[in-house]
């Protein structure tokens, strides 16, 4: 695929990047170059590899999940300019 210098500088506006009027022609041919190595990974078959999450075969660490309230409460409280009953008090708004 092959992008233009109108299409590169439409591009670059966007993605609101200051580019040169002398620097457009290489813009695109940047960017057309990037278009065709996707696709030439989109020809690659990946049918039956499985995704990894690095090139060494490794579990991830994992802990349990485990929800609690942080024991903060006092903590998180002691910013609120109204606190009841271990809740923050806000002003009714509906009547």
């Amino acid at each position: 695929m092959s992008i233009d210098t109108a299409t590169a500088a439409r591009v670059a506006k966007l993605a609101r990047i200051a580019v040169p009027q002398e620097d457009l022609p290489k813009l695109a041919d940047e960017l057309s170059g990037i278009l065709d190595f996707m696709e030439q990974l989109n020809e690659v078959n990946v049918d039956g590899v499985e995704p990894m999450t690095s090139v060494t075969p490794q579990r991830l660490k994992r802990r349990e999940d485990v929800v609690t309230d942080g024991n903060q409460q006092k903590a998180v409280l002691a910013n609120a300019p109204d606190a009841r009953e271990g809740f923050f008090a806000v002003p009714k708004v509906v009547e």
